[in-house]
């Protein structure tokens, strides 16, 4: 079913995994009143649909609600460093909004609530313009385009695998129901974006170069979850490090380049004589 959740939905469900929300800047900030009425609206209406089927409810909260951390690595007592008013805001204000709404209805409406706050998950199936740091390094490598880092290429991610992020969502949302979180799930494993390219450059056999970009307003210099709360609650963290996630997602790309290579080369079909 696809359904815009700025608008109420009429479903009858036992559990709700509220995902809705680009997550990459390019297309959350393409339309940023949207992605604002995403968190916020969609979280009312997917909390109001909670509340009358009584499901529970797990929303993908980000580690963008950190903003540029001051704290390191992030832990989930850590409010963040976010700046309200800049271009990344109604991605980042828009989830720390949707916590929000998420734990007053838990206080004022006893609901069932699990939150996990996601840092940079990778893999398949992901979009070649979907505009995030993996996906953009692996498709300039393989094509043999320069590859952009922005700022100097010293800032740090920490990358998980999606398999990994998914088995984590699963058994949040199967513990008790006094757990709600918010819970870090992320990769510990910190990575300069230099770091990065290398990897992805070593496995596809690129020699694509490298060229530097002024970093964009209100960036992360770093970001690393500190997961000893998910390993203590959940049993869980990664298990995929990760050149092995990498070269499953060059895989991927690999072939999807080459099918719409094929598409682009087919021969036009003409119209019979008549």
């Amino acid at each position: 079913m696809r359904h815009d959740i700025t608008f109420p939905l009429y479903v009858e469900v036992d559990e709700i995994y509220n995902l809705a929300c680009p997550a990459s800047p390019i297309h959350y900030q393409f339309d940023p009143v949207q992605t604002t009425k995403t968190s916020v609206h969609g979280s009312i209406n997917m909390l109001g649909l909670t509340k009358r089927v009584k499901a529970k409810i797990l929303q993908a909260s980000t580690s963008e609600v950190y903003g540029d951390p001051e704290v390191h690595p992030q832990r989930e007592d850590y409010w963040g460093k976010v700046n309200p008013i800049g271009l990344r805001a109604c991605y980042d204000e828009g989830k720390r909004c949707a916590e929000t709404l998420f734990f007053d209805y838990y206080r004022q409406h006893k609901l069932k609530i699990k939150v996990a706050r996601i840092f940079n998950t990778y893999g398949p199936n992901m979009h070649p313009n979907d505009g995030r740091v993996v996906s953009n390094f692996i498709v300039q490598a393989l094509k043999g385009q320069a590859i952009t880092i922005y700022g100097d290429g010293r800032q740090t991610r920490s990358f998980c695998y999606v398999s990994d992020m998914v088995d984590g969502l699963i058994r949040l949302m199967g513990t008790p129901d006094e757990l709600t979180g918010p819970v870090n799930l992320g990769n510990p494993d910190e990575f300069t974006m230099l770091e990065l390219a290398e990897e992805v450059m070593d496995i596809t056999g690129s020699k694509s170069e490298l060229t530097f970009e002024p970093l964009p307003e209100d960036d992360p210099v770093q970001r690393q979850p500190n997961i000893e709360l998910a390993r203590k609650e959940l049993g869980w963290e990664p298990g995929i490090a990760l050149r092995e996630g990498l070269e499953s997602t060059i895989e991927y790309f690999e072939k999807l380049l080459m099918a719409s290579q094929k598409v682009i080369n087919a021969p036009r079909v003409g119209r019979p004589n008549q």
